[in-house]
């Protein structure tokens, strides 16, 4: 570790402060300040040559960052953006070094630890988990969730964070989670630049917070721009706190506290964070803090310069009024440094600044010079006066600063070359590849999921219990008793969505449970289902359980950019730092019309990877996946049947406790002519058409993957396949989206495509949404005559003497 790459900022109490000490304190504010600046050129100039790909800093928000960190303490949260780096190190929750490794893209954990190398510099995180996967004591350290680079989209995640603390404190049947909250007394910290404030999410969130009444703390880092765009194209009356005024609470109704604060006074921000955070925390309201004249030094990123868009007038000011100049003019004039300690001061931190860049680089290269080495080895082994192979090694060695992708694609060309070559080089070239697949693996595609000790997986499978006296009920009214005895079970359960509360849910499945439960366990919404889906991976991110309830999987579609940028990703930007364990609950398939019909499953799947998807037939498998889902640590989408609410089902005696295994495929049905695997409603419609298949002497083998994430991970279709040779997929999708998925997993990962002695078939939705009526429905989606007749002609292509042609 590199001297004083590692300080943080102290709050100033004047009543109790020497003059000595609330020097020291701004010294070091200072010292901060100035190396994050020093940083934020230095990592712009690694950018430009070519020692990084991409670079974004933080400059021109140093001051009011700093100011910030004073009132961040251990148990708070932050969700914030990638212009942050100064409270990062002010906070102490990165170290300049640390700020290098990510901009060099260092695959290691220890050297980044916010993302081992997979997000591009200024993505910071802070580690909320073991290498185990289990939780670290969340009060002790200060907290950061990880940064996603579409602006505006930690807003959602931000209101989760924050309304943990109002669950916290107002639940008392929480207080034995002792490693997540004191309390309730934590602050979820949210930032944001100016333009982002135009994005429909942070109106969301902003509404959203202001009604659930949450200690938001919300900084806007005003500069006036949006890369090239203007506030006047932004924001109306070019100032989002004068547009937000209409929130600021009053003695007739709650709302937030307001605060405006120039970017580039030091003394006023550190009284105004003071000021807006201990309303924030001791009265649990928001507050927004809306820091205005801040400047951005090198423009938006290193791919162009604000001298293109910025006239002299405006470039002139924001060099006066930089925050880091403005402040070393006040120390000097307040009598607080002298010129020449200042000046000290100064060199000192771009030498350590400097230095501490070099040791980033050069444990960046260590690892691959060593494999670089091996190689340019194992190449001059193989050789033997092959020009080819010695030309590589001499182009790898020759290669300055050689980077992994060098090296490897060294030694692959090199394998390819010598395909036919059968000599002890080229095996051990051979060999040392093959090592290094596994390695590349961990450091590069790992961890989607946690994989930790409460994975899904570990999970025991147990299978309902039924006796002779077992009801029949809805399926509404299975789903209702496993809520309601896992709700009994577990205090950290939480569930909420739009209708969700009073009434129970459109279809009824929380019916009566608020009631018991209460209204902070058991909680309507708004309509707002980005921020529906945020607060459930603010609240997963801090210990609890939450089911956010989406009303139909049409809609989704309004949550997508949240679901995919931040909660798919999370495992994997962080390599399993952080978990957020939070099931969304939604019902799809079959209804009535164009938005109540939807079954997206092509855009889910391309686009949620790092979730578990699940897709139950019926209400008893839905209620086996939520024991599961309940019992382990892993996100999940769970689309229930939409018309399977009122289908009569029969209710397991241990219907809170029975688990169904994810990734398990279930044959339904056992057949000899071929194999159908089909899922949700439509695996109902093919279990209708089976009937009439038997009548024309058709046994279809009937597969219900059960989730689509993971798939069939024991490979039924497979095996099922090896017996029929024939394959239809069905599901209710457009054409080529779900069921492309399943053909692919199928006949590609299973390899199913050797069993095969006829071209294997799709049964989708037509390419439009389906219109409204029973006649939309039955011309739009597959029908129970549509996979008699697609079965049918399968045959009769075999067969067409058995199986002579209907039409």
């Amino acid at each position: 570790m590199m001297p004083n790459s590692k300080l943080t900022t102290n709050p100033i109490d004047a009543s109790e402060l020497s003059f000595d000490d609330f020097k020291t304190i701004v010294v070091n504010d200072y010292k901060i300040a100035f190396e994050s600046r020093q940083a934020s050129l230095l990592g712009r100039k690694e950018v430009l040559t070519g020692k990084a790909k991409f670079g974004i800093f933080g400059d021109g928000k140093e001051l009011p960052q700093i100011a910030m960190a004073k009132a961040f303490k251990n148990g708070d949260w932050r969700s914030g953006y990638y212009r942050d780096q100064t409270f990062a190190f002010a906070a102490g929750i990165c170290t300049i070094k640390e700020f290098f490794a990510q901009l060099y893209a260092n695959p290691s954990v220890e050297a980044d630890p916010a993302s081992a190398g997979r997000q591009m510099n200024c993505h910071f995180a802070t580690r909320t988990i073991k290498e185990d996967g289990s939780w670290k004591d969340l009060t002790e350290m200060k907290n950061c969730s990880s940064d996603i680079a579409p602006t505006g989209g930690q807003m959602a995640r931000l209101v989760g964070l924050a309304y943990a603390s109002k669950l916290y404190r107002q639940n008392p049947e929480l207080e034995y989670l002792k490693n997540f909250s004191v309390q309730g007394n934590e602050v979820a910290f949210g930032t944001i630049g100016n333009a982002s404030t135009s994005e429909g999410v942070f109106f969301e969130a902003i509404n959203a917070a202001g009604v659930l009444q949450v200690p938001m703390a919300m900084s806007v880092w005003d500069d006036g721009y949006g890369i090239s765009v203007p506030a006047k194209y932004q924001t109306t009356k070019e100032d989002i706190s004068e547009i937000l005024k209409g929130f600021q609470r009053d003695e007739n109704a709650a709302g937030y506290e307001i605060f405006k604060v120039r970017g580039w006074d030091y003394p006023a921000l550190c009284e105004t964070y003071q000021r807006a955070i201990d309303i924030c925390r001791d009265e649990h309201v928001p507050v927004l803090i809306h820091v205005t004249e801040v400047t951005q030094p090198q423009g938006h990123s290193t791919s162009g310069s604000h001298e293109r868009y910025k006239d002299k007038a405006r470039l002139e000011w924001e060099k006066e009024f930089d925050c880091i100049v403005q402040m070393r003019k006040w120390m000097l004039e307040s009598a607080i440094i002298t010129e020449e300690e200042i000046v000290e001061l100064e060199n000192a931190a771009k030498k350590m600044v400097r230095e501490t860049q070099k040791e980033a680089w050069n444990e960046f290269l260590g690892s691959i010079k060593a494999e670089k080495d091996q190689v340019i080895e194992l190449l001059n082994g193989m050789a033997n006066g092959d020009p080819a192979i010695i030309k590589i090694s001499i182009q790898l060695a020759n290669t300055p600063d050689a980077q992994r992708r060098e090296v490897i694609s060294s030694a692959r060309k090199a394998l390819r070359l010598t395909v036919k070559d059968s000599s002890t080089g080229r095996h051990n070239l051979l060999t040392w590849y093959n090592e290094q697949i596994g390695l590349n693996e961990d450091r590069y595609n790992s961890k989607l999921f946690t994989d930790g000790v409460d994975s899904p997986f570990l999970v025991n499978e147990l299978k309902p219990v039924f006796n002779e006296e077992s009801k029949m009920v809805d399926g509404r009214e299975l789903l209702n008793a496993c809520f309601d005895a896992n709700f009994a079970r577990d205090q950290r359960l939480v569930a909420f969505g739009e209708d969700l509360g009073a009434i129970g849910d459109v279809n009824q499945g929380f019916a009566g449970l608020q009631a018991k439960y209460g209204d902070l366990r058991i909680t309507d919404t708004g309509i707002r289902e980005m921020t529906i889906v945020g607060q459930g991976i603010g609240l997963a991110m801090r210990g609890l359980r939450p089911i956010a309830e989406i009303q139909y999987l049409d809609y989704l579609l309004f949550a997508i950019n949240i679901l995919s940028d931040d909660l798919a990703s999370l495992s994997y930007r962080t390599k399993a730092g952080q978990k957020a364990p939070v099931i969304i609950r939604t019902r799809g398939h079959r209804l009535e019309g164009v938005w109540h019909s939807g079954s997206p499953m092509g855009m889910i799947l391309g686009s949620l990877r790092g979730l578990h998807i699940c897709v139950p037939r019926n209400m008893t498998q839905a209620a086996g996946m939520y024991n599961t889902l309940f019992r382990s640590d892993e996100p999940a989408l769970v689309i229930e049947c939409l018309n399977g609410y009122r289908l009569k089902e029969k209710l397991p005696e241990n219907v809170g406790e029975y688990t169904v295994s994810l990734g398990k495929a279930e044959v339904v049905k056992e057949g000899t002519d071929i194999t159908v695997v089909s899922y949700g409603s439509t695996l109902r419609i093919v279990e209708e058409a089976a009937e009439e298949l038997a009548q024309l002497g058709i046994s279809i083998e009937i597969v219900d993957p059960q989730t689509l994430l993971p798939f069939d991970t024991d490979h039924i279709c497979a095996q099922s396949l090896a017996k029929t040779n024939k394959l239809l997929v069905v599901d209710e999708d457009v054409p080529g989206g779900g069921t492309a998925f399943l053909l692919q997993q199928i006949l590609e990962e299973q390899k199913g495509y050797y069993h095969l002695d006829g071209q294997p078939k799709s049964l989708s939705a037509k390419a439009h949404r389906p219109p409204y009526g029973s006649d939309g429905d039955y011309f739009s989606k597959p029908s129970v005559d549509d996979v008699i007749e697609t079965i049918y002609s399968m045959m009769n292509e075999s067969n067409p003497g058995k199986y002579p042609a209907i039409f």
